[in-house]
């Protein structure tokens, strides 16, 4: 039984009851009423992680916190959404949905990457470039400290979703992150000096990875995973980003509840980015 007929056995969900598990659980973070595209796509990413797509989701359409967001995951169960075990993760007023072991698997791969997949793209700099040693071995740090707090965290808890809170101190949100996301590499920049980059009229070669849920009604299209690397480093990151393909094609081939998978990158060219 393929993919999709999988799929099918287990049933299609009815867009209106992903929407109105969304609005009941997350619409005090909003000041108008969550649409019912953003609703359904929110669920499309939780789905995503706990079929282990993408190792985290980081919330971002409203002001829910730990709490609301595992309300919105119990109403995606009852929903009749199927979800592996998954973690809640605080981080300096932001939150996460990690998949466990695919976030645990993300981090050992950034620690073990040579050359380290983390992309210097300060302000100061004439192009980006990747991280010299000292660099790296402070990112590292950060993601060693990630990775204890994850093992410890899961180890202590109890039932299908469990949340936990990280001290950030020093860390580069934006590189942590990126790395959390299923990024192959992740941008990084003095913390102390804001979010300014050079990436302003730089070539970025964008990835973005979607696939088709038809466990949600109407086959929604969600996107499983977007980032860019500077076009100059391609070549120098084409082991970790080849990585990444068959990483991301083995797990989707390990899991029934997408199909078609597309992978595609184009070259973009921006004024200004925001990392």
């Amino acid at each position: 039984m393929g993919p999709a007929a999988r799929s099918e056995a287990q049933g299609v969900l009815p867009a209106a009851q992903l929407v109105a598990a969304a609005r009941e659980a997350l619409g005090a973070g909003f000041r108008r009423r969550l649409a019912a595209g953003r609703a359904l796509q929110l669920a499309g990413e939780v789905l995503a992680v706990a079929a282990g797509l993408k190792p985290a989701l980081l919330y971002d359409c409203g002001a829910a916190g730990p709490a609301e967001l595992r309300r919105y995951v119990d109403r995606l169960r009852e929903a009749g959404l199927g979800l592996c075990r998954l973690h809640l993760l605080g981080v300096a007023g932001d939150v996460l949905l990690l998949h466990p072991g695919r976030a645990r698997r993300r981090l050992e791969a950034s620690l073990r990457a040579h050359p380290a997949p983390f992309m210097d793209v300060a302000a100061a700099r004439s192009s980006p470039a990747l991280c010299g040693p000292a660099e790296a071995a402070a990112i590292r740090g950060h993601l060693e400290a990630l990775l204890a707090h994850l093992v410890a965290a899961e180890e202590a808890a109890n039932g299908p979703v469990f949340c936990s809170e990280v001290v950030a101190t020093g860390w580069n949100l934006c590189t942590v992150f990126g790395v959390l996301l299923g990024y192959p590499a992740a941008y990084t920049f003095p913390v102390e000096e804001g979010a300014e980059n050079c990436l302003a009229l730089t070539p970025l070669r964008v990835f973005k990875a979607q696939a088709s849920c038809p466990r949600i009604q109407g086959g929604l299209q969600v996107q499983i995973c977007s980032f860019s690397i500077p076009e100059s480093l391609c070549t120098e990151l084409q082991d970790v980003l080849d990585a990444w393909r068959e990483e991301l094609r083995d797990d989707f081939c390990a899991q029934s509840d997408f199909i078609d998978l597309c992978i595609s990158s184009e070259v973009v060219l921006l004024p200004a980015v925001a990392l």
